[in-house]
């Protein structure tokens, strides 16, 4: 079973792939809170992206393991709300493809894999559980809850192994002297935020 998880958007302008994308080398889990479910409503492409109960499925590995075929000056960044959590979407056609924090200071890369090819996705094999439960619409009856400990102990490992190899500084979403986005992220303004939550 091939170990390259391979992404696309939804007109197929953006390619992508992730080397040794198995269930030892990252997380595979869900995410179900309100800003995961607001960005592909705002881009207009929740039926692509949200599964289940209002579910991103969302796979976080080494950041250097993402390389980019073609379609990298597409890709723009959204920030929702004021916390520092950096979206990023293929301009082409809006496509939620990535979430990372605002600069690569802090690395780590995390997938949607709505936009993954099925084999890739099914060599990841079971989720580690479902993040914030308490804001997925419907009966989460049945979903494993995770909590964001858990999750943080494994990712501690490989931010440091990142931060220490120098591998945050082979991001291709951020510029490998500054850490800094490589296209200009847009920051929802307050009647944005009002205009998508009264939609």
């Amino acid at each position: 079973m091939s170990e390259t998880l391979k992404l696309s958007c939804a007109c197929g302008e953006v390619k992508a792939s992730v080397e040794k994308a198995t269930k030892d080398e990252g997380d595979f889990v869900y995410c179900h809170c309100e800003d995961c479910q607001s960005v592909p409503k705002y881009l207009g492409k929740e039926n692509r992206i949200l599964e289940a109960n209002g579910g991103t499925a969302l796979y976080q590995s080494r950041c250097a393991r993402l390389s980019f075929q073609h379609g990298k000056d597409k890709l723009a960044g959204l920030h929702m709300t004021d916390k520092p959590t950096l979206r990023w979407y293929a301009s082409c056609c809006n496509t939620p493809m990535f979430n990372t924090y605002a600069n690569g200071k802090l690395p780590y890369t995390t997938v949607l894999l709505a936009n993954a090819d099925a084999e890739g996705r099914a060599a990841l094999g079971e989720p580690m559980g479902h993040l914030h439960l308490a804001d997925a619409p419907g009966d989460t009856t049945g979903l494993q809850p995770l909590s964001m400990n858990a999750l943080l102990r494994s990712f501690f490992k490989r931010l440091v192994k990142d931060i220490f190899s120098g591998d945050r500084r082979r991001n291709p979403l951020f510029d490998p002297k500054t850490l800094e986005p490589i296209s200009e992220p847009h920051r929802l303004t307050e009647t944005e935020r009002q205009a998508l939550q009264s939609a």
